[in-house]
């Protein structure tokens, strides 16, 4: 294998115009490795309520948005001339699904993630689940901070 082929890439998607810019990014490595790409969404179960007073709804629109997402970017991903597409939509801290669970699950060894997500009171707080990613990763990472499309 050569140093820069990579056979599972995993590419952390959430919605937000970064991540856009990493599915992007993570399709053209995935072409240049004839690599498996793993599309994944993390529900963030921290941001909910307590179990008690958890409103059922919000959980179902969570789950129904994650799905629709990676189903979208599965499509582009496709359409691109990606072969072999995989999905996934877990539960929990991305900070730990991503980089430990999904990358163990999925033999990853790059994950694609943006600089930034959807999620900006969790990065004034407690840090950006790309750092999360980068620090508790034991595969290469690259975080985007910009579009491939940009010239």
């Amino acid at each position: 294998m050569n140093s820069i082929d990579y056979k599972n890439i995993l590419v952390a998607v959430d919605g937000s115009e970064e991540a856009e810019w990493a599915l992007k990014k993570a399709i053209y490595l995935a072409k240049l490795s004839d690599a498996t790409l793993v599309l994944a969404h993390i529900v963030d179960t921290r941001n909910f309520p307590t179990i008690e007073a958890y409103d059922m709804t919000i959980r179902d629109h969570s789950e129904t948005f994650a799905n629709e997402l990676v189903e979208k970017y599965k499509t582009e991903a496709i359409a691109s001339g990606i072969a072999n597409v995989k999905t996934e939509v877990a539960y929990g801290s991305p900070k730990v699904q991503i980089p430990r669970d999904l990358a163990k699950k999925h033999t990853i060894d790059l994950i694609v993630c943006g600089a930034t997500g959807l999620n900006a009171v969790e990065r004034f707080l407690i840090g950006s689940v790309s750092e999360g990613i980068v620090r508790h990763s034991n595969c290469d990472v690259i975080v985007v901070r910009t579009n491939i499309d940009k010239k």
